[in-house]
């Protein structure tokens, strides 16, 4: 009994923080960042990023966000809605800039092709980030389900990128990419967009749906062949809101064969799925595999509403729990649970040569996570190196000539066994020490170097962090 009240008292008083977080004037104003001007509707609360880098950007929500949405947002599993808000990032011009420091990085290649996958699996409004999905290497978990786009899209995802794809892919995750577009004219989600309750209209909305799916698709490096999922909530089921949805489900599946994808449908069992399962081989074109939301804590692929015949050949998904906290690696995600018996999007022959992320710096050091894609039992032998432009000789007279040239601050040699990965730290060696107190900070280029593979990121250095 204490232990529930204490429950019900960290709610409370999470619930006051994010509304003291939020709170704003009633007011119409306006709001200035990064050198743009925002009109800010009365009464909607104006959020500074850089403040709360674990705010949930909701898009559902009415409120001004200012920066770029944090890696580590804690959103909630189950969000859904129109896209309301007002999100004012950083200028494109500076992350421009800060890309081509150290020169055009490799284009990533897309993950093509779908794969059966059967196992545990789990969605989450917010795609986790990289270090998230290390820590979460220790799961029962293999699949995850991720929120491409849509109109009624709930959350941000800074996250979602082919970087971030292929990566996982690579690791072994098998994704399950959802679309949130219209839903039901009788939607059980009051603040969703609809489609229109003509069977005509609807044909025309389904088709707009599954090309705007396909093209968030490709914008995550999900290519041909991947299967794509549109989110249908539940619905209440009336002869004319049937008609519309089956309509619209039909024409996003046809458009999307025409456009090279599969296509998939997440519904609740007892609106969606009972519908198609009822409408299975009459004039309506079904989709390849099917998503099955019924909590009923069941680890299989079996449903109340459909016959054993019906996407039989690994063509389901199970969602079996709703949202809740799970935590694994020390990291916790609201999520919910699915069963996977079905289409995931399609794996790489081979993982890159070379993986490097989660680069980060700390004063004078360098954390980064590296991996070596060689073939298990191969030694893979490396090497780390920081560079900068420095004016030598460093500690010149007044008036003596000098040159500006790029000089090594760090290094270290490594080897890893093929498959395996390490986080490396690099400490600045003496030379490098005395221009970042000399300077306050230091630009570097970090290099990694197999033979036969190198990867190039540019880093900053503060006295400050």
């Amino acid at each position: 009994m204490v232990s529930a009240v204490m429950r019900l008292l960290r709610l409370v008083l999470a619930a006051l923080v994010v509304l003291a977080v939020l709170a704003g004037p009633a007011a119409a104003r306006t709001v200035h960042y990064g050198g743009e001007a925002v009109r800010v509707p009365a009464g909607w609360p104006v959020v500074r990023l850089a403040e709360h880098p674990r705010m949930c950007v909701r898009l559902d929500r009415r409120a001004v966000y200012l920066g770029r949405p944090g890696a580590a947002q804690r959103c909630p599993s189950r969000a859904l809605g129109r896209r309301r808000a007002i999100l004012v990032e950083p200028s494109t011009l500076h992350r421009e800039a800060a890309a081509s420091a150290v020169g055009a990085l490799p284009e990533t290649e897309a993950v093509t092709g779908s794969e059966d996958f059967t196992g545990l699996g789990f969605d989450a409004c917010a795609t986790p980030s990289s270090r998230t999905m290390a820590a979460w290497a220790s799961s029962p978990y293999r699949a995850i389900g991720v929120y491409i786009g849509g109109v009624n899209r709930a959350c941000s995802q800074p996250n979602l990128t082919p970087e971030w794809v292929g990566e996982q892919v690579g690791e072994g995750w098998h994704m399950i990419p959802t679309y949130v577009g219209l839903q039901a004219p009788t939607s059980s989600c009051g603040s969703c967009a609809a489609l229109s309750s003509s069977p005509i209209q609807a044909k025309v909305q389904g088709a707009e749906a599954a090309r705007d799916a396909v093209a968030d698709a490709e914008a995550a490096g999900m290519g041909p062949g991947s299967p794509l999922y549109f989110d249908m909530e539940s619905y209440t089921r009336t002869t004319s809101a049937t008609r519309a949805t089956l309509t619209f489900l039909s024409e996003w599946t046809i458009q999307l064969h025409a456009l090279g994808y599969a296509s998939g449908v997440y519904s609740s069992s007892s609106s969606g799925i009972a519908d198609l399962a009822r409408e299975f081989g009459a004039t309506y074109t079904m989709p390849d595999n099917v998503w099955t939301a019924n909590w009923n804590g069941a680890r299989n692929a079996l449903d109340a509403y459909l016959s054993a015949d019906l996407w039989s050949e690994h063509q389901r998904i199970h969602q079996y729990s709703g949202g809740h906290d799970e935590t694994y690696g020390r990291t916790t995600i609201n999520i919910d649970n699915d069963y996977v018996e079905g289409a995931t999007v399609g794996t790489r022959a081979a993982p890159p040569p070379l993986s490097v992320r989660q680069v980060a710096s700390e004063r004078g050091t360098v954390s980064l996570w590296v991996r070596c894609g060689w073939a298990e039992g191969e030694a893979c032998p490396g090497r780390i190196l920081l560079r900068t432009h420095a004016a030598l000789p460093l500690l010149a007279r007044a008036g003596a000539p000098r040159r500006v040239l790029r000089i090594g601050v760090a290094q270290r040699a490594f080897s890893l066994g093929g498959g395996r990965s390490h986080t490396f730290r690099l400490a600045l060696d003496e030379r490098g020490r005395a221009l970042l107190a000399r300077r306050g900070f230091l630009r570097v280029q970090l290099l990694v170097a197999i033979p036969g593979a190198r990867v190039a990121r540019a880093v900053r250095l503060s006295l400050s962090r």
